[in-house]
């Protein structure tokens, strides 16, 4: 089914060529002189472009990106940018000498009085007052400190992928407004997805190092966090559509409907590939799980937000500190259809009710005050985690009130452990907003919505993209029926799975996730704001 063109003689240089508009030709040089490469594809050039798009524009983009994060990333990285920027300052822990001078003490000689086991002398430890005169000395933190921190590694590789991902995105998301390609495969969406892959492993990580800790209950706090979560999904899965938006029971059904068929074409008898019930416990185990790893990053983002009020002074300030603790609150008003949708889009005016924008425009607006809220905690992350390296100071503040001996050895332990484990503060500051950025992007692609806010854009309703799509795959595989390409085997086959997950099930399922993930971290926030608040001061 191949058309082989004629040897032309007139091509000396070009290996791609093409020839009079309507045919690729390759050519290989050899010798000076230009011969047939083996293959010469008789294919329409429309199509064949259109069915190796992948290997266009977006593969340039992925390759070109992934020569950035190997080559450049190692010395120029974004992650490790904001840590060493000049703006954060830790707190060095005193020297033992320090510590004897502060005392009024000088080093003993070794006495007889020392216990002596296995034939070493073990001398008492050194303690110093707990009212001491000590103040630590704050240093800025360089590229050579954070060679000793924990987490620092999946920190950075997160953080630098994350930047990476977003870039090859926006990219993206230009490359399809300009050209509005039709056969494409939107390689962005594996992007988001490898960065939602790794966001779970660090908080997976991250979870169980709590949970190796004996001491403490972080392991009972995760596993009653996720127990309540659980019940909590089950109640949130149940609420009408009329309250909670997310199209779960639409895309649901659709689902359902689009497997059956794509059965019946395979040629399986069944009555459907799962059922709504199993459905819905599978979402309320996965909610746990996700309630479970953001337990000690809310935590967390309440003591830091305590704290970063304290320091902070402007009331411009103190305000964008507020906003950014309640944008998940905010986040999750935004699918609560009669607090949000039904005031924005139909506003009571007097007798009369005039819509001020339509759904699409509010679909879009939704995405818009998501992505904004991430950039708002993106931009506020070094008031945070300074408010976190304060915390050796307040430490050694708290220590001067209390009566007693402490011992040297437990004094810098005090202080030297809030510097080591700042990777880990930040992984938990913004994992949450890693997984809401990319999970909102995603819901913007695989979703079919728009990012125009103002114009009113022509949009396809996700039913209509299904129905086409099957047309599309249908004229596709009869054109290439004699041709026997595994290329379009393989576009018929993901075309398939493309109409059993529709854009409505994608749109419901993304939706939620956004919503839970907000509410997950909401709730444990405000229950550490107020643990820190009162049971503390208690």
């Amino acid at each position: 089914g191949l058309e082989v063109e004629p040897w032309r003689r007139s091509v000396t240089s070009n290996r791609f060529r093409l020839w009079d508009g309507a045919y690729i030709h390759i050519y290989e040089r050899s010798v000076g002189r230009a011969r047939p490469g083996g293959l010469f594809i008789g294919l329409p050039a429309a199509e064949v472009f259109g069915n190796m798009g992948i290997i266009g524009v977006q593969l340039v983009v992925t390759m070109v990106m992934a020569s950035i994060i190997q080559k450049i990333t190692p010395h120029y990285s974004f992650a490790r940018w904001l840590l060493c920027n000049g703006s954060l300052k830790w707190h060095q822990h005193p020297t033992e000498e320090q510590l004897q001078a502060l005392a009024g003490k000088q080093q003993k000689a070794k006495s007889r009085k020392d216990r002596k086991y296995n034939g070493h002398i073990e001398s008492k430890p050194m303690t110093v007052p707990k009212d001491i005169d000590l103040h630590l000395e704050a240093k800025t933190i360089t590229e050579v400190d954070t060679r000793v921190l924990h987490y620092f590694p999946e920190y950075q590789w997160l953080v630098d992928f994350t930047a990476s991902a977003t870039i090859v995105y926006i990219i993206t998301e230009v490359y399809y407004s300009l050209t509005n390609p039709q056969n494409e495969m939107n390689i962005s969406i594996v992007w988001c997805l490898l960065v939602l892959a790794f966001v779970f492993k660090v908080l997976f990580s991250l979870t169980t190092h709590y949970f190796k800790a004996e001491e403490g209950g972080e392991r009972s706090l995760c596993i009653t966090f996720g127990c309540f979560f659980f019940v909590k999904a089950m109640v949130i899965l149940i609420v009408t559509e009329n309250y909670l938006e997310f199209g779960l029971e639409t895309g649901f059904a659709n689902f359902s409907d689009s497997a059956l068929q794509f059965l019946e074409k395979q040629g399986l008898e069944s009555q459907g590939p799962v059922s709504k019930l199993t459905f819905k416990m599978f979402l309320a185990v996965f909610c746990a799980l996700i309630g479970a790893f953001l337990t000690f990053p809310g935590l967390r983002l309440a003591q830091m937000h305590l704290d970063a009020l304290n320091l902070a002074k402007e009331r411009l300030t103190q305000t964008l500190f507020h906003l950014n603790f309640l944008s998940p609150l905010i986040i999750v008003l935004l699918w609560v259809k009669p607090i949000t949708k039904d005031y924005i889009m139909n506003p009571p005016l007097g007798k009369e009710s005039i819509p001020l924008m339509s759904e699409t425009t509010y679909d879009s607006l939704r995405l818009w005050i998501v992505i904004l809220l991430c950039v708002l905690r993106l931009a506020l992350i070094r008031q945070h985690l300074q408010a976190y390296l304060n915390l050796a100071q307040k430490g050694v503040e708290q220590m001067k009130k209390e009566a007693g001996r402490i011992s040297t050895k437990d004094l810098q332990k005090m202080v030297a452990r809030v510097f080591y484990y700042l990777c880990v503060i930040a992984l938990q500051y913004v994992t949450p907003m890693i997984m809401l950025l990319h999970a909102t992007l995603l819901l913007k692609t695989l979703g079919n919505h728009s990012w125009g806010v103002l114009s009113e854009s022509s949009h396809v309703s996700p039913t209509e993209i299904a129905e086409t799509s099957n047309s599309v795959n249908s004229a596709i595989l009869g054109a290439n029926e004699n041709k026997k390409l595994t290329v379009t085997q393989i576009t018929i086959a993901l075309g398939g799975l493309q109409n059993v997950f529709t854009p409505l099930l994608l749109r419901g399922l993304l939706s939620f996730l956004i919503w839970w993930i907000a509410a997950c971290l909401f709730s444990t926030s405000l229950f550490g704001l107020f643990y820190h608040q009162y049971l503390t001061v208690a």
